[in-house]
């Protein structure tokens, strides 16, 4: 199968070309910005064609969420519009899309594990600009996949992880808000079930929206004490609720996502958020 992954600098990005080495039965084409503008139609349908692409995994993003609110338009260029034209090019070509989304379409007032089914309400731009890239995809190529996962972290890229042990080092004492709650996904297992779910018997066949995080459930301030503590580190975090740290996008408070039907439709089990921290915080010491 010839595989393109956009947004092959990002950290899932990373992650599936880090994997990619254990399938060499495919060929794979890891694309940036610089050398694929997927915002340019043409551009996508000449790389299809040169490439004779038959999946695409689609990990590209505009992820700066705070910034988002003031760049509407390259959010929704990149998280939207960029989103259909390689959907259009996919159902052009016969090829299949995987097209990677957030917790972030939700509002975060349900307070359960959150199916797919759920009604969504993004209130934030990036959320929103996410929300219209699934409807797009979906649209111009009813048989796409999109995965929703949320709290990405990698030993590539900037993230929570590393910002924590950087901090943890820098500052005498950190105040981490305690009162949003969800579930860290270690891109490296969502590039791993990414990888399965292509490998399934029952891959062409499914379409539509499926849910993907590690196992479990903690807040900001349970995933910085845990990756203080794992570092062996001991820099004192005190609990602090979302008023007391205002951002330009409000976020969810709860957006722990039901990953049952992606368990259930490609056989799959799915590691707990602290057993793959432990790996990632090795992996980076």
């Amino acid at each position: 199968m010839n595989i393109l992954v956009t947004g092959a600098n990002g950290q899932l990005g990373n992650e599936l070309k880090y994997l990619s080495q254990n399938f060499s039965t495919h060929q794979f084409f890891f694309t940036t910005s610089s050398n694929l503008d997927i915002t340019n139609f043409a551009s996508v349908e000449n790389f299809f064609a040169t490439n004779n692409i038959e999946l695409c995994i689609n990990t590209a993003a505009y992820t700066a969420v705070d910034k988002a609110e003031g760049e509407k338009e390259k959010a929704f260029l990149i998280n939207s519009f960029a989103v259909e034209n390689l959907a259009k090019v996919c159902a052009a070509n016969r090829a299949k899309l995987i097209h990677i989304s957030t917790d972030f379409v939700f509002d975060g007032t349900l307070a359960r594990p959150l199916l797919e089914s759920d009604s969504t309400n993004p209130i934030n731009v990036y959320g929103a600009s996410k929300l219209e890239g699934e409807k797009l995809a979906l649209q111009q190529l009813p048989s796409s996949i999109i995965i929703r996962t949320s709290w990405v972290y990698s030993s590539f890229g900037n993230n929570f992880v590393k910002t924590i042990l950087r901090l943890c080092n820098d500052k005498p004492q950190l105040n981490i808000i305690f009162d949003q709650i969800g579930t860290p996904t270690h891109a490296r297992d969502l590039a791993a079930a990414i990888f399965h779910m292509a490998n399934n018997d029952k891959f062409l066949a499914e379409k539509g929206i499926f849910n993907f995080s590690n196992e479990g459930v903690c807040s900001w301030y349970d995933f910085a004490i845990a990756i203080r503590d794992m570092a062996n580190l001991s820099t004192p975090i005190f609990p602090i609720e979302t008023h007391q740290y205002p951002t330009p996008a409000a976020r969810p408070k709860f957006s722990v996502l039901n990953k049952s039907l992606f368990k259930q439709t490609f056989q799959y089990e799915i590691p707990y958020w602290r057993n793959s921290l432990q790996h990632c915080v090795l992996e980076l010491n």
